[in-house]
């Protein structure tokens, strides 16, 4: 009797495992912001639900009816294998689709020849504008002025809301398609912590900043933020 009592709580625990691996995989992921390069929309310590079924590929029309998956599209804020390095993930909003040709004049992005009125999400910290020179270094030459640039096929141009401080496709180019993990839909928790603890290496360390989080919870916590809709 209490084998078999054993045997049944070790298979439901299986079973919730093999579940929860098979969510985090197809369905949705927690994610955490490390970088204000999505600032003001998504601050550092927000921690976000992505949606890695709102991008899967459709096998018939009856998937493609019924189930609610569509094509990344510009705007999207979605999450991403960085293509430089693909065990990182990055999060960045998309704004060029391929065959875009894409270009930021003094600040101001255009696509296809049209201005973006992105005025609603953009945020920029530096009134400064640098020009397209190449005497300056990739960093500032390709911030305020880029392009014009034309995604390839099977691609994605990622720009980051804080225009002036975002590690983006300006820099290292477009994603591919199959590094796209899935959409961010929703803030389930915001924490104010400082900065220098993200950066903190080690057990020793994830240690004290489970410590700090438990004893800084209530006061720490940005209540307003939670389940917001990322837009």
């Amino acid at each position: 009797m209490r084998r078999s009592l054993v045997r049944e709580y070790l298979e439901a625990l299986l079973i919730a495992v093999l579940f929860a691996t098979f969510a985090r995989t197809y369905v949705a992921q927690a994610f955490k912001i490390p970088t204000g390069s999505m600032e003001q929309n998504l601050l550092v310590g927000d921690h976000i639900l992505v949606n890695k079924f709102a991008y899967g590929p459709w096998r018939s029309g009856i998937e493609k009816v019924l189930l609610p998956m569509r094509p990344l599209r510009r705007g999207d804020v979605a999450v991403f294998r960085f293509p430089e390095e693909p065990s990182r993930d990055f999060i960045k909003r998309c704004v060029g689709i391929e065959g875009d040709t894409l270009e930021l004049v003094d600040k101001r992005l255009f696509i296809n020849g049209q201005e973006v009125d992105d005025d609603s999400y953009t945020y920029h910290n530096d009134s400064q504008i640098y020009p397209g020179s190449r005497f300056l270094r990739e960093a500032l030459r390709n911030r305020d002025n880029f392009g014009p640039y034309t995604v390839p096929p099977g691609h994605y141009f990622f720009l980051g809301d804080n225009r002036d401080n975002s590690n983006d496709s300006r820099f290292w180019g477009p994603v591919p398609e199959r590094y796209i993990k899935g959409r961010a839909f929703m803030i389930y928790w915001s924490f104010r912590a400082p900065r220098e603890s993200l950066a903190w290496p080690g057990i020793w360390n994830k240690a004290r900043q489970l410590g700090y989080v438990f004893t800084n919870f209530f006061t720490g916590t940005r209540w307003g933020r939670s389940f917001r809709i990322v837009r």
